[in-house]
């Protein structure tokens, strides 16, 4: 995402908006100012005159696929009752009348919804708290506390409000700004919303210190889903991804730089190595094989059995994203294991199973007898919708399917993050925290101005943060839910906690003494976490 100059406005105006339909943004001054996406193409253009004269709404303005553009002829912005700006047809289908039409722009509208002479009082007031907080000649605030005890007649909540917001910009609070303009935007208050991602603006940088980074990201989230184009911005994130090549180069740098994979994969693999310790024949379902890293491990380790190894059969999973990755199908990654296989002699078999997890079903698994089972679900059911999405409830409905073939092991790795219901606010509350710690365990390792960072950031984190702020509904996929939530699933499912060993554990202690000495490694009620600092990031467990 890049971000043009910006010129801070000199004035700033807040109405509280509690109907969108016919609502008229009064004019920013000096307020020009543009968004741009990843890809570089424009996202949002605000734009006004100069004159403190207010004109009245004409409905002009255009709605893009990939992104949000709002043209002001010569009055302000108006919106749509769903947020999005409305486009110019839609702006034609009033009756023909002379408060509708493009030749009566300045004409005040009978429904009286414009801001009329509340706008003067407004400024007024605002001017005055202006005044009151920032001093005509000073930089502090402490005139705030002498006004309110003299008797000053503002709204004491909202005017604290005020006053840390203002403080906050003053002194370049990102977080605090972030989640008032998110609050704003929650509380469907444009105004408030627009001028504080004017100031965001200034702030944020995919270069700067990790809450510059991850500002430059949520910015971007909240601009898309303030536009409702959330969706349409995710799917061009989507679509603009880098060579295949380069993007699994990216995915391959996260993987080494972050422990987060890598303690995944070896807990996992832990629990299938000590669950088929004395198995003949093992067959492992990976319901999201990606390239089949995870496991180039586990068969040297099958491979260095005392008595010799199994045979073993791997069903994988595919999803779109490691397709493109890999650029090709499923067979590179069966060429890539068998060839490994055979290196170490272990007796292999692959089963491609090229379908999205929604759609599995039993015929798909090849599950054959004779064969002891393991199951992975890797940083994958929570891309599956529940209930609270769909009445099929995929998310449910694969974990009863997999425990009706009797495995021996299924193992579960997730982020611990709770953004699958929530709403908006919180929900952005939790992104924010989260990702914080992500982004300040990559900074640790690589360079600020390091180009690959920059890359890995953009396209393996950032495409996800923008769809769990902007997007709702179906169109989310990112759907994290903590631990708790997961072995409620499993229980309900039929399962039984499988303990890890104490092996898996150390294995892991070793690992991580080649990273930052901030990472922490936590075993609780059977179960493996994964932190920043006091930031749990991984979970992971096994069950049976």
């Amino acid at each position: 995402m890049q971000a043009s100059e910006q010129h801070r406005s000199s004035s700033m105006y807040y109405q509280p908006l509690q109907q969108i339909e016919a609502y008229c943004l009064p004019q920013y001054r000096n307020l020009n100012h543009q968004l741009y996406n990843n890809d570089g193409g424009q996202a949002t253009q605000f734009s006004a005159p100069t004159s403190s004269d207010l004109y009245y709404c004409t409905l002009e303005s255009s709605s893009a696929a990939g992104s949000f553009a709002v043209y002001n002829s010569p009055s302000t912005v108006s919106f749509s009752p769903n947020d999005s700006p409305m486009s110019q047809q839609e702006s034609q289908s009033y009756p023909s009348d002379k408060y509708h039409s493009p030749d009566n722009t300045y004409g005040s509208p009978m429904s009286g919804s414009c801001i009329t002479e509340d706008l003067s009082s407004f400024k007024h007031k605002l001017r005055e708290l202006e005044s009151v907080m920032l001093g005509p000649d000073s930089d502090n605030l402490d005139s705030y506390d002498s006004a309110i005890s003299n008797g000053t007649n503002f709204a004491s909540l909202e005017m604290d409000s005020w006053r840390q917001t203002m403080v906050a910009i003053s002194s370049k609070n990102l977080k605090h700004i972030l989640t008032a303009c998110a609050k704003a935007i929650a509380d469907n208050d444009l105004l408030m919303a627009q001028w504080l991602m004017d100031e965001l603006r200034q702030m944020v940088s995919v270069s700067g210190e990790p809450i510059q980074r991850l500002g430059a990201y949520m910015l971007e989230g909240l601009v898309a889903r303030l536009s409702a184009s959330g969706s349409s911005i995710y799917k061009s994130l989507r679509c603009k991804e880098p060579e295949s090549a380069e993007l699994l180069s990216y995915m391959n740098i996260l993987y080494e730089v972050c422990p987060y994979f890598k303690f995944g994969y070896m807990s996992a693999n832990g629990a299938i190595a000590e669950a088929m310790k004395n198995e003949a024949r093992v067959h492992i379902i990976d319901f999201q094989i990606a390239q089949g890293s995870q496991w180039i491990s586990l068969i040297q380790a099958f491979a260095a059995r005392p008595g010799g190894p199994p045979h073993i059969r791997i069903t994988g999973i595919d999803d779109p994203t490691s397709a493109y990755a890999r650029g090709g199908g499923l067979h590179i990654v069966e060429k890539r294991l068998s060839k490994l296989a055979r290196h170490f002699k272990v007796p292999f078999e692959f089963h491609a199973a090229a379908i999205s997890g929604c759609d599995v079903q039993l015929h798909n698994l090849a599950v054959r007898p004779g064969e002891a089972l393991a199951v992975n679900f890797a940083f994958m059911l929570h891309h599956m919708p529940d209930e609270s999405v769909s009445t099929q409830n995929h998310r449910d409905r694969l974990l009863r399917l997999v425990k009706s073939l009797s495995p021996k092991v299924v193992t579960l790795v997730e982020q611990e993050s709770n953004t699958n219901t929530a709403a908006f606010f919180p929900r952005f509350l939790e992104t924010m925290d989260y990702y914080t710690a992500m982004f300040e365990s990559i900074d640790v390792t690589l360079p600020r101005e390091h180009k690959e960072r920059i890359n890995v950031e953009q396209h393996c984190l950032a495409r996800d943060l923008v769809n769990i702020i902007a997007c709702e509904g179906v169109e989310r996929v990112e759907r994290h839910e903590l631990l708790g939530k997961w072995r409620s699933r499993f229980a309900m499912a039929g399962f039984t906690p499988y303990p890890l060993s104490s092996l898996v554990n150390g294995t892991i202690k070793k690992l991580l003494e080649n990273y930052s000495d901030r990472y922490r490694l936590q075993e609780r009620d059977g179960a493996l976490y994964l932190g920043w600092m006091n930031r749990d990031l991984v979970a992971s467990c096994a069950w049976k």
